[in-house]
């Protein structure tokens, strides 16, 4: 978990708390591990590419 909060450039805690509402990217639950596939990391970004200023609350606004 601590290589992908590095790849998203947040917090492992910031991932938990995504996770825990549901608007991080997809993990995987193997027992107790959580687990982030680079394909997952990298999906999760390019839906949340914006151009400007104006996307971005749009964004935020639908989430």
């Amino acid at each position: 978990m601590d290589e992908a909060a590095h790849v998203l450039c947040v917090s492992v805690k910031t991932l938990e708390a995504w996770r825990r509402l549901g608007k991080g990217p997809a993990f995987v639950k193997l027992g107790r591990s959580v687990r982030y596939t680079m394909r997952a990391l990298d999906q999760f970004t390019r839906e949340r590419t914006v151009r400007n200023s104006a996307e971005g609350r749009l964004l935020d606004a639908r989430r």
